[in-house]
């Protein structure tokens, strides 16, 4: 008998169920691009961690980080046709396959992180999360694991609008970011993240954006020494897999991934919070300069456009969002 068959005899005993036995274990990867030193991984190896030990080590997660498995895009397309991954997805990206996801990572959506929860429990989230998985074959496990408060980091400061005039900054290839610094007034370059430090260091970029965590880890401080803090995105990712593959496991295995991938979330979150400042220190220490006087309102002012960009949401999708938000 299998550690996972062992564990599912256990369960359907104290339920007095019925349920066939798997023939073998489960084996999954769990992929993330950002460094072995960032709260993502130390996330991903929590989350491992707790589903071994709730299913008595029938399920086994070995995490791959720094892009090992592949770009955030190659990932997504493995376990769109079924591979036994977990990518660590951003909601941005997610919006490729379901449009109205993408809303979840508008610039300067909340003030307050802890307001994401009021989505995250909100109908129209998990209407979201059924589309994405009717589209994209992805299931999402949860979406409550804090990457922080995003800035610039760039060879100059950037304060306001006029600043960023011209700027050459690093963006994904997805639709939210682009438009967002468009409205912002840079010119946004397309470039994997594995690829930044450099681009920075070529010149082929003037700036990046990026949480403080994914900064320090990435060692982009070597390469420009200004940090703007715009937060123009106050970001949340989260676990996903081929929902085809997640269907197929029993209610045990199904009900480990997803419970422990909330706990992995709040963990995330609360080291993620507590932090930056840690963060701050370290990147002063290598001579970084950092810049609060931003005119964050002329920022929002600029990218409330963003949110008219997208012909493909839901109508009404940001109103929806934000009376939830406002409530």
């Amino acid at each position: 008998m299998t550690k996972l068959s062992a564990w599912l005899v256990a369960g359907v005993v104290q339920a007095g169920l019925v349920l066939p036995a798997l023939a073998a274990d489960i084996e999954l990867r769990l992929a993330h691009v950002t460094s072995e030193s960032s709260p993502i991984q130390a996330a991903a190896l929590e989350y491992a961690r707790r589903v071994s030990e709730r299913t008595n080590g029938a399920v086994e997660i070995s995490v791959f980080a720094g892009a090992q498995l592949g770009s955030n895009a190659e990932v997504y397309e493995q376990v769109n046709l079924g591979a036994p991954i977990i990518q660590i997805a951003d909601p941005g990206y997610l919006s490729d396959y379901a449009p109205d996801f993408g809303v979840l990572a508008g610039p300067y959506l909340m003030s307050d992180p802890n307001d994401f929860s009021k989505l995250l429990e909100s109908d129209l989230y998990a209407g979201m999360k059924d589309k994405v998985r009717e589209s994209g074959n992805f299931e999402v496990l949860t979406m409550n694991w804090l990457y922080g408060a995003r800035h610039i980091i760039s060879n100059r400061p950037v304060k306001d609008m006029n600043s960023t005039d011209g700027l050459a900054i690093r963006v994904p290839p997805n639709t939210m970011w682009i438009e967002t610094f468009k409205a912002m007034g840079a010119d946004g370059i397309q470039i994997a993240w594995s690829e930044v430090y450099t681009g920075l260091s070529s010149g082929v970029v003037d700036a990046a954006e990026a949480p403080l965590s994914a900064i320090v880890g990435a060692k982009l401080y070597e390469n420009a020494k200004h940090i703007s803090l715009t937060g123009h995105f106050n970001a949340f990712i989260g676990p996903i897999m081929n929902a085809e593959l997640f269907a197929s496991y029993p209610e045990n295995v199904q009900a480990a991934l997803i419970e422990e991938s909330v706990a992995a979330g709040e963990f995330m979150t609360k080291m993620v919070m507590e932090s930056d400042g840690e963060y701050r220190d370290q990147l002063e220490a290598e001579g970084v300069a950092f810049h609060e006087d931003v005119d964050i309102a002329g920022f929002q002012a600029a990218t409330t456009s963003v949110y008219e960009q997208f012909p493909g949401w839901t109508p009404g999708l940001y109103d929806q969002v934000r009376a939830i938000l406002d409530k």
